[in-house]
């Protein structure tokens, strides 16, 4: 369909906690319109996303609705990813608040939803999942509505419109006594509720602001911009301001503009438009971009600060360099290098230490780490990883540490356990209720005490948890936390694990390999239930005799081994242990391979 006025265009971002259907939504919504064939991909395109069914990078997408274009993003609904949906908030005209019609609001969509009327955006709101069995769309509404009185919204913003929706079956309706028929409601919807941006005249200054960065091997780093006023052709001179006011010059070279998925080259880009611009190679998030040096800089794009910090190193393992293409120091740092261009929630420190082999690598939080780690293994990369640690900050001469609020939906017969679990980690329960045999329980309580739980919590709840959290702010340390109820079993032998050896060890704890797997001394094999760390030799076969007595030799049952996995291994590493990563494993391990070297380790206080 084409385009009558260049200049009649809306943008949105849909936000929504994690799994209420985001992503299922804007599939139907760009498939519908015919932005994209039936048979396309979805959003979520990255493999690590397909996989995990969460979307962890924003995604840009453009459709046409009866002559008006409509430029989406598809955000985050992960925490850890929170700095992405901030970002896009201050490039859109309004937002989708995606709420589900059983769950209602859920911790992310309060954290997005008031970041979005902070920015006195009027947000429309889709009640998605109508067809949930135990949907309850008026209790629900009344839910919203609260929050938003909550979250201070004014009273605009409060007589928010309001659209029912099956994101699956690609329906929506503006009335519950309405017939489901397609997504026309929302797309009416969308196009009554937001002014188009005005046109711009001739002489109208240029300026632009980026909120994301992308990076191609050809053209280099490229800015995701939204123009505010203006336009620019290819090959024009223009400005970088930022917030200090100082300036450098610049020169376009590449527009794309959205169509579908797919980004399209353009000569021009134009007022109210979203387009990522190449050849700014030194633009970052939040600059001023623009043709008139002398203008006002546009406010910064703040960036959330990391809450965990952990030690990048080089691999040198019994079994280093077994699977790995890239694993020298050099390629490491040029991988995080590649990926400070464009993931801007991570820091790295690469002068951590004298010989350069270690990285001090600060992120949003574990799962934001575990997808950097994930790609990289995937590439070819080994690299082993230290063990999480909360970054502190000294404020007003007191130590202060990151807090989260932390909200759990679990059938009533775990709430015992999780109350007593938290409360542990120095978990302050501030509301607590029930609906529909399930509890939800809010809790404030350290990052430090949240790290390594969300294992425990999926074996407390039997995998019928849902636990999300937020960062809060910075508040005084609490200090200990004890959280380690288990301790290391440590293979002191190199070899192949055994059948054998194996079924006399798990009946001190729990193993996390299965027989034949390759094991090296001072390799972390298993957890021991009692807490203390245990030397074992998983490669222990059989004494052999002349003598064999009718049932004397009974079949072994072994229990299904707890794999690590790169989250599980953050989880439950300890402070003297390695991650250790590569394409094909991931296995646990001592800093010090053989007990001599731990304990000559421990008495010099390297340990």
């Amino acid at each position: 369909m084409t385009q009558k006025n260049p200049n009649d265009i809306r943008n949105i971002a849909i936000i929504a906690h994690v799994d209420h259907g985001k992503t299922t939504l804007v599939d139907a919504m760009l498939h519908y319109t015919g932005a994209i064939k039936a048979d396309a991909g979805s959003m979520d395109s990255n493999s690590i996303e397909q996989e995990r069914g969460i979307t962890i990078y924003a995604k840009n997408a453009s459709l046409t609705y009866k002559g008006h274009k409509i430029n989406i993003v598809d955000t985050p609904g992960h925490a850890d990813f929170g700095s992405e949906v901030e970002r896009v908030l201050r490039s859109i005209d309004t937002v989708l608040l995606l709420v589900d019609a059983q769950e209602g609001p859920m911790p992310q969509t309060r954290f997005v939803l008031k970041k979005s009327l902070e920015l006195g955006l009027n947000p429309i709101i889709i009640m998605n999942k109508l067809d949930k069995p135990a949907a309850n769309p008026s209790k629900v509404h009344d839910e919203i509505l609260e929050l938003f009185i909550e979250l201070g919204a004014h009273d605009s913003q409060l007589d928010f419109p309001i659209v029912y929706a099956i994101g699956r079956d690609a329906v929506a309706k503006k009335e519950l006594t309405d017939e489901f028929i397609n997504l026309d409601p929302l797309f009416d919807m969308i196009v009554s509720h937001i002014e188009p941006a005005h046109p711009s005249r001739e002489d109208d200054v240029f300026v632009a602001q980026p909120f994301n960065l992308a990076y191609d091997n050809f053209v280099g780093r490229m800015a995701l911009c939204r123009v505010w006023n203006g336009s620019i052709e290819v090959n024009k001179q223009v400005y970088i301001l930022n917030k200090d006011k100082e300036k450098r010059a610049g020169k376009i070279i590449k527009i794309f503009s959205f169509e579908g998925q797919s980004k399209i080259e353009v000569e021009k880009a134009s007022v109210g438009d979203i387009v990522m611009v190449a050849g700014l190679t030194d633009i970052y998030i939040g600059e001023t971009i623009t043709s008139d040096p002398g203008i006002e800089p546009l406010s910064s794009i703040g960036i959330d600060e990391p809450t965990i910090a952990l030690n990048f190193l080089v691999n040198n393992s019994p079994f280093a360099g077994r699977d790995g293409k890239y694993v020298t120091s050099r390629q490491i740092r040029d991988r995080l290098e590649k990926e400070l261009e464009v993931n801007v929630g991570l820091r790295v420190d690469f002068d951590h230490n004298d010989s350069g082999d270690t990285f001090k690598v600060y992120g949003r939080g574990e799962l934001h780490i575990a997808v950097l780690l994930e790609q990289m293994r995937r590439e070819g990369f080994e690299v082993q990883v230290s063990n999480p640690e909360v970054i502190t900050k000294e404020i007003e001469g007191r130590l202060n540490e990151p807090f989260e609020e932390v909200v759990i939906d679990v059938p009533q017969e775990f709430s015992g356990a999780v109350i007593e679990k938290l409360g542990k980690r120095k978990g302050i329960m501030t509301q607590m209720s029930e609906r529909n045999n399930i509890s939800r329980l809010v809790f404030e309580m350290p990052t430090r005490g949240l790290l390594g739980y969300r294992g425990q919590f999926t074996i407390d709840t039997k995998g019928e948890g849902i636990l999300s959290s937020r960062f809060i702010e910075f508040r005084p340390h609490v200090g200990v936390i004890e959280k380690r109820e288990v301790g290391s079993m440590v293979s002191m032998e190199n070899g192949k694990a055994l059948t054998f050896a194996l079924g006399n060890l798990q009946t001190r704890g729990v193993l996390y390999i299965a027989p034949s797997t390759e094991v090296y001394a001072g390799m972390v094999v298993g957890n021991t239930s009692k807490g203390e760390e245990m030397e074992v030799n998983p490669t222990k076969a059989k004494q052999l005799t002349n003598m064999r007595a009718s049932g004397t030799d009974e079949m072994i049952m072994l229990v299904p081994p707890y794999t690590i996995s790169i989250e599980r291994g953050l989880e439950t590493m300890q402070d003297d242990e390695y991650l250790e990563i590569t394409p094909n494993n991931v296995r646990l391990r001592k800093k010090y391979l053989t007990k001599t070297d731990r304990e000559m380790a421990k008495k010099k206080g390297a340990l």
